[in-house]
């Protein structure tokens, strides 16, 4: 089965998670990546960079927010595990491993919500791997335009305790109407302390990244960024949230970047929430 459209991105987001395995002064290890790019045709080669400087260097700057935003995301996953909260739930969640490389607390139950073929893909690369998950690993498979409640509510999810909800890499691949309805089913299903991160768009890159894009790259199916107020837009659907810019992760991990913004900076497409 190869990757395609949307999803075939994630084999791409793996193979990031495999290369940034590999260094020294990782900051996260992800064992099964490596095998994820492999089998979608990803390891050891990639596609040859372009030719062209300014797209290679959208290229690696996609690469990099890819390793800051799983960091990011790690530590609110940590801290809601910290907080008690025992049930998880992954929002298109591709190639993610993190049922398998985080030490989840005694009782923690991963929901993975995709479609049926990423899911199928996933699951013949673990078998293949022999992996086994640290905590209750649960696929659910559904296509998130559909009745995706009802099919986490089938799994065994239970909205009246708290939830971890994460939603890496997805809401970019969606229109603004389908960002507001996954947003109030998201909240619609989330007990007072559960928690959400999640990752936006950020204002015009879009036009960066999208306007000369090679046709079927992720950059060319790009739809939405977030809006001019994260923090109010999420207060208005009964979150508290807050706002990090990729350059403020990545100097606090230790991976400045060493180059001046070239705009202004707006609040920041990193974003992790609470439910009061």
């Amino acid at each position: 089965m190869q990757p395609s459209g949307v999803w075939a991105t994630a084999v791409g987001v793996a193979r990031v998670r495999a290369l940034e395995t590999e260094r020294e002064n990782a900051l996260f290890r992800d064992p099964l990546a490596q095998a994820f790019a492999t089998a979608g045709g990803l390891w050891p080669s990639s596609p040859p960079l372009p030719d062209d400087e300014a797209a290679r260097r959208r290229r690696l700057a996609v690469s990099f927010s890819i390793v800051i935003r799983t960091k990011f995301l790690d530590d609110l996953l940590q801290q809601a595990s910290e907080s008690g909260v025992r049930q998880v739930v992954l929002l298109g969640a591709g190639m993610d491993s993190r049922a398998f490389r985080i030490d989840w607390p005694e009782g923690t139950r991963l929901f993975e919500v995709d479609t049926a073929a990423p899911l199928d893909f996933k699951a013949s690369v673990l078998r293949q791997e022999r992996a086994v998950a640290r905590c209750e690993r649960i696929p659910v498979a559904v296509d998130l335009s559909e009745d995706w409640p009802a099919a986490l509510a089938a799994a065994g999810h239970d909205p009246a305790v708290p939830t971890a909800w994460i939603a890496e890499g997805l809401l970019i691949y969606l229109s603004e109407d389908a960002v507001e309805l996954l947003l109030a089913r998201i909240s619609a299903q989330s007990a007072a302390g559960s928690w959400m991160g999640l990752t936006l768009g950020s204002r015009g890159v879009i036009e960066r990244f999208g306007a000369d894009a090679v046709p079927g790259s992720a950059a060319s199916m790009w739809v939405s960024e977030m809006p001019d107020d994260p923090v109010g837009w999420l207060a208005g659907h009964g979150w508290e949230a807050a706002s990090h810019t990729l350059r403020e992760r990545a100097a606090a991990y230790g991976r400045p970047i060493s180059t001046p913004p070239q705009r202004e900076e707006r609040p920041g497409g990193l974003i992790s929430a609470i439910r009061p």
